[in-house]
């Protein structure tokens, strides 16, 4: 391997300690490619151009503008966010892909670079308001949906047109999905399913065409319905504690004529469709994590090396630079461990990803949002008032400041995730003692 100094084409972004990740700081990487470069630099440039300059203005208006999504669509961004570790063929060549990337070499670091750069807008509400939908819904979709129902959908989303949103979650019915209460029954004709009931806590709900919805279609079976935005849907918005932008929404199912041709998948196992896209999910989440524990070290570092108290600067403080290297062990640990899943990942196939790693990715959702209420916690003990004041040089902190809970229970809640991982790492050296020739779905 070629030696390569700090000043070469991998040195990138901040110059502020640890505000970007090894391989942006002139450290050699086993895994990246120029394709890597590529996409980092457009992404960067198409984020500061078009989403850091207006992010404060749009979590106070609590509103995203419609032509955002239509640009991020025409940028080629919707389409790989929905992607995960590579590009679906009947998506490749359709629609653009920023940076040039070729569909062929997309891998899960495209996919982490693209949300990586998105998420330096410090805090989840942008990123969700406008990505979300297509990150959590349209991988289930392109698995589990009819062709016809596939294409459409597509077409219409990441061009632009269309938005969606996931509407599992209800006033009753969290991490218990089985409690849920939202019903679907089929019309006498047999042509549609009619849905009453309610979901809460909808990220994008506001802004949504479509809702991916889980719905009970019998005693003990439920149905994954795309819901069109038509009579009988109603939203309101929901004023969190953070994500103001994010478009969080109640919404209302009131007698809603739903076509049998939006049915995405086996009536009566909606559930596995669910559960089909819980790995990226979970990483996704962990993605925003990293990085805005990132945005909490430059801003902190930023500030302490100019910020003078008792005649030196806070960074000459020891107690300070102990604080910003606690911060610093985390956020690297972190970003490590998130490679090595996607390496894996990767490498692995499908069954095999699922049977080895599924808990260890649900382990990493919840440990990303504990080091990131660890991280933000101490960046605002050192920016001080900046860091609870909106606007200004501390916004991006105290944004996530707001937002670090909206990381650790949406997704599934820390406590739930934790002991996932030991029941899926126990089942799983059960099967490999034992029986390695059972299938893996059966996790």
């Amino acid at each position: 391997m070629a030696k390569s100094s700090a000043s070469s084409q991998w040195y990138h972004g901040s110059t502020i300690p640890f505000a970007e990740p090894a391989w942006s700081r002139g450290c050699p990487s086993p895994y990246l490619k120029d394709s890597h470069r590529k996409l980092r630099a457009a992404m960067r440039k198409w984020v500061e151009e078009n989403i850091i300059p207006y992010a404060s203005a749009w979590e106070e208006e609590e509103n995203l503008p419609t032509d955002i999504y239509q640009k991020a669509a025409k940028a080629g961004i919707l389409m790989p966010m929905a992607a995960g570790k590579s590009i679906p063929d009947e998506w490749g060549g359709r629609f653009p892909i920023i940076g040039d990337v070729k569909p062929e070499e997309w891998d899960g670091f495209h996919d982490f670079i693209i949300h990586d750069e998105l998420n330096r807008v410090g805090g989840i509400g942008v990123p969700n308001g406008l990505i979300g939908g297509v990150t959590l819904v349209m991988p289930a979709v392109l698995k589990n949906a009819s062709r016809e129902l596939r294409e459409r959908i597509s077409k219409e989303v990441f061009s632009g047109q269309k938005r969606l949103c996931l509407a599992i979650t209800e006033p009753d019915a969290g991490s218990d999905v089985a409690a849920l209460a939202t019903e679907a029954i089929l019309t006498p004709d047999g042509k549609h399913y009619k849905v009453n009931g309610q979901k809460k806590w909808i990220t994008s709900g506001m802004y949504a065409d479509y809702f991916f919805t889980l719905t009970k279609t019998s005693a003990d079976g439920m149905t994954m319905l795309l819901i069109p935005k038509s009579k009988g849907v109603s939203v309101r918005h929901m004023k969190m504690s953070g994500s103001a932008s994010a478009g969080t929404a109640f919404v209302d199912f009131d007698d809603v004529l739903v076509p049998v041709g939006n049915v995405v998948g086996e009536v009566g196992k909606g559930f596995k469709c669910i559960v089909s896209n819980f790995n990226h999910e979970r990483l996704f989440i962990s993605f925003q994590s990293v990085r805005g524990a990132r945005v909490c070290l430059e801003d902190a570092i930023s500030y302490a090396s100019s910020r003078e108290t008792f005649g030196k600067k806070l960074i000459e403080h020891p107690v300070i630079r102990f604080k910003l290297a606690h911060m610093a062990r985390e956020t690297e640990a972190l970003q490590s461990w998130i490679e090595t899943l996607i390496f894996q990942l990767d490498s692995l196939s499908a069954a095999d990803a699922e049977l080895i790693l599924a808990g260890q990715i649900a382990q990493l959702k919840a440990h990303s949002g504990i080091v990131l209420q660890n991280v933000v916690r101490d960046a605002i003990q050192i920016l001080g008032g900046i860091g609870l004041t909106r606007g200004g040089r501390g916004e991006r902190v105290e944004r996530i400041w707001r937002d670090v809970k909206a990381i650790s229970v949406p997704g599934g809640s820390e406590e739930i995730m934790l002991d996932l991982s030991v029941r899926r790492a126990v089942k799983a050296v059960e099967i490999l003692r034992g029986k390695t020739g059972v299938a893996k779905a059966m996790l």
